[in-house]
This record gives structure tokens, C-alpha cells and sequence, in this order.
């Protein structure tokens, strides 16, 4: 007569084929937070000896046993590298040409978008493939062209061939004025313009037009239903855009130093070296050497943390516009 198990054999089978059941989700989650781990430290390591390497003092740097606490924490890099940056200008002039275009373009990208997406015009297909050409070719490839055009703005010659007859220039110079950035902001070919229409475009036909027919029968017109119907349904696609705007607008360098002669924050950054130290803060070299470092870390820690704040709010009204908007798929 064969002898029934004992209770503890049994739970010990149980258990070995639990754990057979259970392996492959055990090791898919050991890697999974492995590589989320090293991804963590990739981003979160750089922004840590930032910040570590901004509040030490000279000491500090040059100390072997100090890794990351400092023994003598000071906030005097910060001070000059508001001096040396000149920030409070540097910010001016970064929203005076870079945001406000990017707001600008924000929204003339919208109604660009609305357009394409829902209305059967003439031209529609040389209006996309300008829009994949405005995509894939960089600006520095065509600022050459754009530039000369600027210097001497004219649509099709027809400025120039009318000042030659009343003999007066009627081509201004945009350059070294926000025009510059302005007027393809406003057109929706500015930086990244045909990128962000795309993205418009793309959520804009998966609205369900039937939105759009019950404004049209209540006697709503397109301006009303695009304002009143479709921008209040696209909350994740226009914050999602001007996430992407604001964000490239500010860390603009290309543009900024061939349109303008100001200096927005991400010039002043770029142009950054001893000769600065030793001009703005009237110091030696050699104190200008033993300070470039941490001077540099500061002006960078004070020009991403901005960004780092508008993302934190970005991002929690992206998640609200994904919950309210009732859209989905």
C-alpha cells in the first residue's frame, strides 16, 4: 500500500513548482529594474556632479578625500556666474527672441495643422511634401539664403522692383530684431515648424469629426469650432508642443548667433571662457583658472533649472488634458 506524503514534502514540491511558474516573471523584472537603474544613473549622475561641483568651495575641488559632500559648502559660484553670464539680461533677451517666438509658433502651427487636416484644399500635397522638406533639411543648410533674405526682406522681388520705381528701398533689415524669429514663427516655419504641424496634424485626424458637424449645425464657423471645439480637445497634443518649443527655443544657439547680435543665455554659455572670469570679475589668471570650472557648472545648473521647473508643470497638466479631454486611442 503505497504511504501518503508528508504535509511537509508536499509543501516543498508546491513550492519548487511555484517557483518554476514564477521564474521567467522574477528574471524579466530583475532586468527590467536593472536597466531602468543604469538609465537612472546615466541621467541623474551628470545633473548630481553639477550641482555637487556648483556649491563647493576652491578647497574642495582641489581636495582628493572630498568626492561628493563638500566639507565647505559655498554659494559664491552662483554670484559670479550671475556677473560673468549677466543673467538677468541674458534671460531678457532669451524671452524677448526665443520664448515669445516659440509661443508664436506654438500656436500658428495649430491652425497650419487644422487646415491640412480637415479641409480639402488646392495644393495640399505640395503644401505636406514642404512640410516633410521643412522636417528633414537642417536650418543650417539654407541659413545662407535666409539670411541675405532678411537683410533685404522681399516677397517675390515685388518690394525691390517698387522702390526702383519711386526710388526708394522698400526691403528692411530684419536681422538684429526679434522680426527675424517672429515672422517664420508666424508663418510656421521656424525652428522644428514643420515637425510640430506634423504632430498637429496627426492627432488633429483622429478627432472624431462628428464634433465638429454639431458645431457646424448649431451655426458654429471653422474659426469658432477650431477655437471652441478642437484646441479644448487636443490638450495632450499642444502640450506635448509646446513642451518641444519652449524647450528647443531656449537651448537655441544657431539661430541666435547668426540673427542677432544679443546675447541670449545659451550664447553667453557658449562663449564662456578664462578671458571672461578675468574681465567680468577683475581677477589673475591664474584665479580665473582655479574658477572656471565651477563657474561653468553654475551658469549651466542655473540655465537648465528652468527648464527643469516648466517641465515639472508641463507635465502635470499633460496628464490632466490626457484625463479631461475624454479622448483616447
Amino acid at each position: 500500500m503505497r504511504m501518503p506524503k508528508a504535509l511537509s514534502d508536499i509543501d516543498f514540491e508546491r513550492g519548487k513548482l511555484l517557483t518554476k511558474k514564477h521564474a521567467p516573471g522574477i528574471i524579466a523584472n530583475m532586468f527590467r529594474y536593472i536597466f531602468f537603474l543604469s538609465i537612472s544613473y546615466v541621467i541623474v549622475y551628470p545633473f548630481l556632479f553639477m550641482l555637487l561641483n556648483s556649491i563647493m568651495g576652491i578647497n574642495d575641488s582641489y581636495d582628493v578625500t572630498v568626492t561628493w559632500v563638500p566639507k565647505s559648502p559655498t554659494l559664491e559660484h552662483f554670484k559670479n556666474a550671475w556677473i560673468v553670464y549677466d543673467v538677468g539680461d541674458s534671460l531678457v533677451n532669451t524671452f524677448v527672441y526665443e520664448i515669445v517666438t516659440a509661443l508664436i509658433q506654438f500656436m500658428t502651427c495649430a491652425i497650419a495643422a487644422y487646415g491640412m487636416a480637415r479641409f480639402k484644399i488646392k495644393g495640399r500635397g505640395l503644401l505636406s511634401a514642404l512640410m516633410i522638406l521643412n522636417i528633414l533639411v537642417p536650418s543650417m543648410m539654407i541659413i545662407i539664403p535666409t539670411y541675405v533674405q532678411f537683410s533685404h526682406l522681399d516677397f517675390l522681388g515685388i518690394f525691390g522692383a517698387i522702390g526702383d520705381l519711386i526710388g526708394t528701398d522698400l526691403q528692411p533689415n530684419i536681422t538684429n530684431s526679434p522680426w527675424a524669429f517672429y515672422l517664420p514663427g508666424l508663418l510656421g516655419v521656424g525652428l522644428k515648424g514643420g515637425l510640430f504641424i506634423y504632430i498637429y496634424m496627426q492627432f488633429f485626424k483622429g478627432l472624431p469629426k462628428e464634433l465638429e458637424e454639431a458645431a457646424w449645425i448649431d451655426g458654429a464657423g471653422p474659426w469658432k469650432t477650431f477655437l471652441t471645439i478642437v484646441l479644448p480637445s487636443s490638450g495632450s497634443a499642444m502640450i506635448t508642443v509646446l513642451l518641444f518649443s519652449v524647450i528647443w527655443h531656449w537651448n537655441d544657439l544657431f539661430l541666435a548667433n547668426m540673427y542677432t547680435e544679443e546675447t541670449t543665455f545659451a550664447v553667453a554659455l557658449s562663449t564662456f571662457g578664462g578671458n571672461s572670469l578675468v574681465n567680468k570679475l577683475n581677477i589673475s589668471i591664474g584665479e580665473a583658472s582655479l574658477l572656471q570650472v565651477p563657474v561653468l557648472l553654475s551658469g549651466c545648473l542655473i540655465f537648465v533649472l528652468p527648464l527643469i521647473i516648466f517641465y515639472i508643470l508641463i507635465q502635470r497638466k499633460f496628464v490632466a488634458s490626457i484625463a479631461t479631454s475624454g479622448i483616447v486611442g
